[in-house]
């Protein structure tokens, strides 16, 4: 077997000088779009203001910027801020074949990079694709075994931004592949972590955005890491999934359609891991024009993860409303939608989201279970209170690339999601400076400034 980190490396070098074509360039800008989208909303929200206030007495001069606070400073920083921020509000993208959510730490970290340097707009889209490509990958190569333990976007994000950066320091594949090689030695990230009550999730990506720029950084000065380190018998695969890595499938096609062409980009404000329950029971309530009130009972049947994760009967916190098929379920039928005034506080509260918790089940779908994760479906049933049992067969994701959003939908939902954090005006500057301009973003002042709690 060739060696797959050196494969990765050499790809992601030669991203430094390809020019985009305008399809990858377009999937590209949408990546940073939705973004943009699911990092402002975080951006006055905990634990992002509290990381914020941690920082401050050590932030130094520099040139990134940190959207949480509006400050310049130093890469790293700005690259675990914001990192942390676009993970708060759980509306960023994900590959669903790696179970990833790529957006968070390669973003994150190249547009501090990008910043940095002085890049161009064209530097930032081609280091972002790299990142993709690589981070996206290496995911591919420990799933589904690895999200068993661990928390894809946590250590897997630490490759896409290491990538990223290495693309945009003009690394060569020699360093490229020292980045990735000691990237994989400082990725973390754990499932314990997500599913407890505490703010560790968010501050995975943050994490990994910044690790991978430092390992980038490192490379660049010469630091070295070892070149085997992904598919060695004590390597990142071995010591994270069930065997050396399945490489052969992750390296397919490399070089062919990159991976950011194949996004999901997310519809409704939850785990992803619930989002085709959320879809067959808005087609059936579309088609029969039920409500809360007429409901008895439901039950989903979905793939593994949708049960092991996601069956939270009493959700306690925003995190935990976040991950629970039962709130969601309920907060749909109830608001209409899974946005973020779904885990606003008088909605979590809410007496009658609250009542209907105990009328949601969730089971495992052996079936569903297989097809995981290159396929996310469930099969829903609603009994409703006049004796009907309305079912529905949901194959896939809104927002899935076998279902995407379309380029206005996705520009609807940059707008629900900026313009209450930054007003209307700079939203609309902000989305054509991403969708058609040539030079970075630049500070986008909050409304509301951001908060130590």
């Amino acid at each position: 077997m060739d060696n797959p980190l050196l494969r990765l490396a050499g790809h992601a070098a030669e991203w430094r000088g390809r020019t985009l074509t305008s399809e990858v360039e377009h999937h590209a800008r949408r990546a940073l779009l939705d973004w943009f989208a699911a990092l402002l909303p975080g951006c006055s929200r905990p634990p992002a203001t509290l990381l914020a206030a941690a920082l401050a007495p050590e932030r130094g001069p520099g040139k990134a910027i940190s959207y949480v606070d509006g400050s310049r400073g130093p890469l790293r920083h700005a690259a675990l801020l914001n990192g942390t921020a676009s993970h708060v509000v759980e509306f960023d993208d994900i590959y669903r074949d790696a179970g990833y959510h790529p957006a968070c730490p390669t973003i994150s970290a190249a547009l501090a990079a990008a910043q940095s340097q002085g890049a161009s707009m064209q530097d930032l889209l081609r280091a972002i694709t790299a990142g993709y490509e690589v981070g996206c990958r290496i995911g591919m190569a420990v799933q589904p075994s690895h999200y068993r333990y661990w928390h894809t976007t946590g250590t897997v994000g630490t490759f896409g931004a290491a990538a990223a950066v290495a693309v945009l320091l003009g690394l060569d594949t020699e360093r490229t592949a020292h980045a990735l090689a000691t990237a994989a030695t400082m990725a973390g990230g754990l499932q314990g972590a997500i599913q407890g009550e505490g703010m560790s999730k968010p501050l995975h990506p943050g994490h990994a955005a910044e690790a991978g720029a430092l390992a980038a950084l490192a490379a660049a000065q010469g630091v070295t890491g070892t070149l085997d380190v992904l598919h060695a018998p004590r390597g990142f695969a071995a010591a994270t999934s069930e065997d050396t890595g399945k490489w052969d499938k992750a390296l397919e096609g490399l070089g062919g359609a990159p991976a950011i062409t194949a996004i999901t980009f997310k519809n409704h404000g939850c785990c992803g891991h619930i989002f085709a329950p959320l879809d067959a029971i808005g087609a059936l309530r579309d088609s029969h024009g039920f409500t809360a009130a007429d409901v008895e009972r439901i039950h989903v049947a979905g793939y593994t993860e949708t049960k092991t994760l996601c069956d939270r009967p009493e959700p306690r916190t925003v995190t935990d409303a976040r991950f629970s098929v039962q709130y969601c379920v309920s907060a749909l039928l109830h608001l209409g939608g899974v946005r973020l005034a779904a885990f606003e506080p008088e909605n979590l509260s809410s007496a009658a989201i609250r009542a209907d918790l105990g009328k949601v089940s969730v089971s495992i779908a052996p079936d569903l279970a297989d097809a995981y994760p290159g396929r996310r479906a469930a099969r829903v049933a609603v009994t409703l209170r006049d004796g009907r049992v309305l079912e529905h067969y949901q194959p896939t994701r809104k927002g899935d690339p076998d279902a995407p959003l379309s380029d206005a939908d996705l520009s609807a939902k940059f707008r629900e999601l900026t313009i209450p954090a930054i007003g209307a005006e700079a939203a609309a500057r902000l989305e054509q400076a991403l969708l058609h301009g040539q030079a970075l973003p630049g500070p986008v002042p909050l409304l509301a400034p951001a908060r130590a709690a």
